[in-house]
């Protein structure tokens, strides 16, 4: 089978989503700013009762195996930690300093790897500790690992009768977060724990779909949970509301709902600042027909909606999974199955204004990267219409688009084989003065971008596999890349990857 055999892809109806509905989407979109209804907690939890044990040192793996230990840190090297999906600035942009700029064909130093079982979830990091949600059988594992050797601090397991629908893998989709000495996941079929970072004690759970009666959308839950102040705000998408919800972090009860229509999406909730305000933009919609979902800019300490601003596709089977983009006063959007890209201005006392629309931008899953008043990312719905694009920021032209390609050599049933491979459905992430980029079939590139092109820095082809689709993880000069289906060439399972980044000065 070639390597660049089309990714099966479910969602093969008629998408019908004209350019109309963007030009027309802001005179559908509602001002709900003195609107707040008042939402009731559907099963409080109780608080379980922890005692005191010995904290538990890092042991060997079974499933893991070291092959060096990492540079050390080069001095005056910035290092951050990776606590939640899209890294400390909810951008995918990092402040990490003193990289490798390059690598050589066979990739960065591995530090370790660790088989793990199925899932899209990325990793949370804080200090040495790495919390990592994969399914093993019939289980949800949450495992905390040393971020340098893959040993193992503790892990906490729970039943899980998940099964996709469209015959993706069965693990879980959100990332962990990790906020002071607790952990927070959020499994396929919306099981919500809150965990002791230190020894992984449940201090409390919920079962938000059976709660809140939310139906399993087209793959499960997805949207990773959001840390705001005292809270934890997670995009429910309850029928008839509320669409997101507050909890309380330390005790699990619910603080507030909001929003009535939109069901969960496969993107995240991210936080902004806008005129001085602090705001929360969940970008809504799930399973519903006809479609519906868009954004919701929502008041983080009350929960009342500034507005909501509708942004789906047409097409019964289609998702909203790229995340919100905060730039300013300013907030992108964008969705795949021709519905494209949108910049709304947002405005003082929490309307807002449509600054432009672009139907040739329409992103996944994956979120765009904001640089010096461009954005890049991967427009496209499937592998071979996918393609890396600029525009710019204040007009919402498209500047350039390519679709990286190269001829790949390996061996294949004892003969050396040529194909023409890609990125395809890539992933950004932006750290020390540059790009660095996920193929999907498992390729890692260190890019320049810029609105006068793109530049191949370095490229290496880390494992064959497809479904590369979860966003890597940066964290003290180390970077973790999950492997998220059996290998096409050696047929090794998946795995999580642990690379050495950091630069010798």
């Amino acid at each position: 089978m070639a390597l660049q055999q089309k990714v099966r892809h479910s969602f093969t109806g008629p998408v019908c989503v004209a350019f109309l509905f963007s030009c027309f989407a802001a005179l559908w979109a509602t001002t709900l700013q003195s609107k707040l209804r008042v939402f009731s907690d559907p099963a409080p939890p109780r608080l379980e009762k922890i005692t005191s044990i010995e904290l538990p040192a890092a042991k060997l793996h079974p499933d893991a195996k070291v092959h060096r230990k990492p540079r050390p840190l080069a001095p005056g090297a910035i290092t951050h930690d990776w606590k939640t999906f899209l890294g400390p600035t909810h951008n995918a942009i990092s402040s990490e300093t003193k990289l490798l700029k390059s690598w050589p064909p066979s990739g960065p130093p591995l530090v370790w790897e660790l088989r793990k079982g199925t899932g899209y979830s990325s990793p949370a990091i804080s200090g040495e500790r790495l919390i990592f949600l994969h399914r093993q059988g019939n289980e949800e594992t949450v495992e905390c690992l040393q971020t340098e050797t893959g040993a193992r601090f503790w892990k906490f397991s729970y039943a899980t009768q998940f099964q996709d629908r469209y015959g993706y893998n069965n693990g879980p989709r959100a990332s962990p977060v990790i906020d002071g000495d607790r952990v927070y996941t959020m499994g396929a079929e919306g099981k919500l724990h809150c965990l002791k970072l230190e020894t992984g004690q449940v201090l409390w759970k919920r079962d938000i779909a059976a709660e809140f009666k939310v139906p399993q959308d087209f793959f499960g839950t997805a949207s990773t949970p959001l840390i705001e102040a005292d809270s934890l705000v997670v995009n429910v998408g309850a029928p008839g509301g509320p669409c997101v919800a507050a909890f309380e972090k330390r005790t699990g009860k619910m603080r507030w709902g909001a929003g009535e229509q939109w069901g969960p999406s496969y993107a995240s909730p991210v936080p902004a600042v806008v005129h001085g305000q602090r705001r929360l933009l969940v970008f809504a919609g799930g399973e519903s027909n006809p479609p519906t979902g868009g954004l919701l800019s929502v008041d983080p300490t009350t929960g009342a909606v500034d507005f909501q601003f509708p942004w789906r596709s047409r097409s019964y089977e289609s998702v909203n999974a790229s995340c919100p983009v905060a730039i300013g006063n300013r907030v992108f959007l964008s969705a795949s199955y021709k519905t494209g890209g949108a910049l709304l201005d947002l405005l003082p006392g929490g309307g807002h204004r449509v600054a432009w629309t672009s139907p040739e931008f329409g992103l996944h899953w994956n979120t765009p990267i904001h640089r010096d008043g461009y954005l890049y990312g991967f427009d496209g719905r499937n592998e071979p219409d996918a393609a890396l694009a600029c525009v710019e920021l204040a007009s919402g032209k498209t500047i350039w688009r390519t679709s990286p390609e190269w001829e790949e050599t390996f061996q294949r049933n004892g003969s050396s084989q040529k194909q023409t491979l890609g990125t395809f459905r890539g992933s950004l992430l932006w750290a020390d003065g540059g790009f660095i980029c996920l193929g999907e079939l498992g390729h890692l590139l260190r890019l320049d971008l810029t609105p006068q092109g793109y530049r191949e820095i370095s490229r290496a082809w880390l494992f064959a596999s497809r479904e590369s689709w979860t966003l890597p993880v940066l964290s003290r000069g180390l970077f973790y890349v999950c492997q998220n289906s059996r290998g096409l060439l050696n047929g090794e399972s998946p795995r999580l990857l642990c690379y050495d980044l950091r630069a010798s000065e």
